[in-house]
């Protein structure tokens, strides 16, 4: 059997197939049901937040957030994401200006933001990388100082806290993907969080083609909307979080105990974050050697994944821009199998086989 890099939670069939049930009989599948309203509201309370919007997805959220706070020119943002947060800047017909990472936390790093702003500069779109917190109380600061907005991508921060509160929180814009293989996953979907009603109400026109009625219309808008059949999912899943995020914790501590004493970095949480444990990375010391790990284990059935490869500065469609430290870190790194049915006996399967591996060199 394979152990791939991660697998979906799967919430017990029979609450899934009550809540089929209800759209069933009540015959409304989408456009602000009755199971989207209510999964947004428990979600709003669990994350204690203002303001929240469930989305198709985590992309469109990205591109709703941009739209939203009116930004143009240029956004500083990491070279350490997903694509979607490169692309949907791209996409809004904004330039992405790379600003290197920290190479112990993967995060954007807020010492070098500053010398990056020019006067084109409107904000700053920082991902928190593998759902550890960036240094958000610099990031603050900053955009303060030089009247810019801050969007984060939060696509793997549902959960952590930071200084006691979610780290959703942050920002002007929070933006969250509850996509499959998340710890919190809807099959699909995504979130829009902010501490601005004005904002949420934007987004909330944005989201639905721009209707503020029936046969009004306040902005522009696109099809962000989600569906009954997601948010029952997502209603489902949200009631095992803390088992969840338990889980996962046992698990990554049990890699790090076997694989601390080997030649290889792990990711630094930020100070003062409770860590959701979303991701296991681990760096080596030479691409060369990662890779001969990676076709070792995959012989073995064990599938981990490179995250992220390559650097955001090597996509094609974006100005050819340096950042050394994310570019090397990207060749070096993979994230080990991490997942709730995934057992301590497999952890120490793995661990076994990247010792072995290892000792070979």
């Amino acid at each position: 059997m394979n152990i791939t890099v991660t697998k979906p939670f799967m919430p017990p069939y029979s609450d899934f197939k009550n809540y089929l049930e209800g759209i069933w009989s009540r015959e409304w599948l989408t456009n602000n049901g009755p199971l989207l309203n209510e999964l947004e509201i428990k979600l709003k309370e669990h994350l204690d937040v203002d303001h929240l919007l469930f989305l198709c997805n985590g992309t469109v959220a990205i591109q709703i957030a941009i739209r939203a706070l009116d930004l143009v020119g240029e956004i500083i943002t990491t070279p350490f994401s997903y694509v979607a947060t490169t692309s949907s800047i791209v996409w809004e017909r904004c330039d992405p200006v790379m600003v290197d990472i920290c190479p112990d936390t993967l995060n954007i790093d807020a010492s070098k933001i500053e010398q990056a702003i020019t006067e084109k500069t409107t904000a700053i779109l920082a991902t928190h990388v593998f759902g550890n917190s960036c240094d958000v109380d610099a990031i603050h600061a900053i955009a303060e100082k030089h009247n810019l907005k801050v969007i984060y991508d939060a696509a793997h921060a549902f959960g952590t806290l930071y200084k006691g509160k979610s780290l959703l929180a942050y920002g002007d814009v929070s933006t969250c993907s509850f996509h499959s293989t998340k710890l919190f996953h809807t099959v699909e979907g995504g979130a829009v969080i902010s501490p601005h009603a004005s904002v949420l109400k934007q987004m909330a026109m944005m989201r639905n083609f721009g209707h503020s009625s029936a046969t009004e219309f306040g902005s522009v808008g696109i099809n962000g909307k989600n569906s009954e059949f997601h948010a029952a999912m997502g209603l489902c899943n949200l009631k095992h979080v803390p088992d969840i995020l338990s889980v996962r914790r046992t698990l990554s501590e049990r890699y790090k105990s076997n694989l601390e004493d080997l030649p290889i970095q792990f990711q630094k949480i930020q100070a003062k974050t409770e860590y959701n444990y979303a991701y296991f990375p681990v760096i080596f010391e030479s691409e060369a050697k990662m890779l001969k790990l990676v076709e070792f284990l995959n012989l073995h059935s064990i599938f981990p994944r490179r995250y992220f490869y390559p650097s955001l500065t090597k996509l094609p469609y974006v100005y050819e821009q340096s950042a050394p430290i994310a570019e090397d870190i990207s060749r070096r790194i993979i994230c080990l199998p991490l997942y709730h049915t995934l057992s301590i006996e497999e952890v120490d399967m793995i661990c076994r086989f990247i010792k072995q591996e290892l000792s070979c060199e």
